[in-house]
């Protein structure tokens, strides 16, 4: 399969300026196009700019996602809030509420926002990153439509729901845990499906309780509620796939319960048998490392476990231990000059929306 190199500053300016013909106020389009653009940039590319026309403009053009973001502050105190989001743009809502977060932390030393009524918002650790610049501990979550199976069932209850991390060290880079609840997300099994690939066993359950492997059947299978992710752990409990499903439903309570909005199946995207909106619920919590200690000690001591790890003693085949977040840095560093990865299909794709939209002199960039 063919591919081509798209430079980062092509890719973001050319969905910026979509996302504007779309309806999207430009402020808003700069977040959202930011963050699809990192996610590849660090390696996430099953949240970056492949997600462009059928998570968000295909749902703008349905009526199911509102360009124009209505931020409302529903309920505050000194160090929290409660924000709803309207059905606008989840990147703008989520960069939006952890900078609230972030400057009540810097007030109070720890900030939470919880968020209802927002949309996908992307590549979690854009979020979790925000607050590590500010030399503060991040951590963000969200719900999603129903994929994951609890432990001992078959239908997709729970969604991927990621709890992300990040932390500042004394290196390079920082520590960013950012990774679904389940083995894989949805998103990884369309890039499967998109390059041709079988999935490995485990990953997906069907409604005999047996693994499936198609990623092409499997996008069906999830779509028509024959087919479940599973939590992290696997299947069963032998591997222990009840501390994934637990740790799912964490995430599910803290981004519905506390902000009192949608769960689970509320999460379908369709009613009455038509497309609706996905209100999905957030959390984004800040804390001010100077609250406990010297932010350079933290680094330090954090910087020290991570070499620590690193240094460990060595599987047999193996010459390195990495660290989270070390991956992505890496990804980062190498991608810097080198672009996106376009396969045929996605250069189709947005050729088709250079036509749609109007913007032909991108045409020659993925052509």
């Amino acid at each position: 399969m063919a591919t081509r190199l798209i430079s980062f500053e092509v890719a973001g300016k050319f969905i910026a300026d979509i996302l504007v013909k779309a309806g999207i106020p430009r402020e808003d389009a700069a977040i959202v196009s930011d963050v699809l653009v990192q996610a590849d940039k660090f390696g996430f590319d099953s949240h970056g700019v492949n997600r462009l026309k059928h998570i968000y403009l295909d749902r703008i053009n349905q009526g199911i996602l509102n360009p124009v973001t209505e931020f409302e502050i529903v309920r505050e105190g000194l160090s929290t809030a409660v924000v709803d989001g309207h059905n606008g743009m989840g990147h703008v809502i989520a960069s939006r509420s952890m900078k609230m977060a972030i400057d009540k932390a810097k007030k109070y030393g720890m900030g939470m926002v919880a968020v209802r009524n927002s949309t996908h918002y992307g590549f979690a650790g854009y979020y979790a990153l925000m607050a590590v610049r500010e030399n503060m501990i991040g951590v963000t979550g969200t719900n999603a439509r129903p994929a994951i199976a609890p432990t001992f069932g078959v239908e997709g209850m729970l969604g991927t729901n990621p709890l992300t991390f990040g932390m500042p060290t004394d290196e390079d880079f920082p520590f960013l845990l950012d990774c679904a609840t389940s083995i894989i997300q949805r998103g990884k099994v369309e890039l499967y499906a998109r390059e041709g690939k079988e999935m490995p066993a485990g990953w997906v359950i069907g409604e005999n309780g047996q693994t499936k492997t198609s990623s092409t059947e499997v996008l069906n299978d999830l779509l028509a509620g024959k087919a479940s992710l599973t939590p992290l752990g696997g299947i069963g409990e032998e591997t222990a796939g009840y501390k994934g499903y637990g740790y799912a439903t964490v995430v599910e309570i803290l981004s519905s319960a506390l902000q009192q909005g949608a769960f689970m199946k509320m999460l379908t995207g369709f009613k009455d048998g038509k497309p609706a909106p996905y209100p999905l619920g957030h959390f984004f919590i800040a804390i001010d490392i100077n609250a406990f200690t010297e932010v350079d000690s933290f680094k330090t001591t954090t910087g020290d476990i991570l070499r620590e790890l690193r240094a460990s003693k060595k599987m047999p085949g193996h010459d390195r231990i990495y660290t989270a977040g070390e991956k992505e840095y890496e990804t980062s560093r190498e991608r810097e000059d080198m672009g996106i990865t376009f396969n045929d299909q996605l250069l189709g794709e947005y050729r088709g929306l250079c036509n749609t939209y109007g913007l032909p002199e991108y045409l020659e960039y993925f052509s």
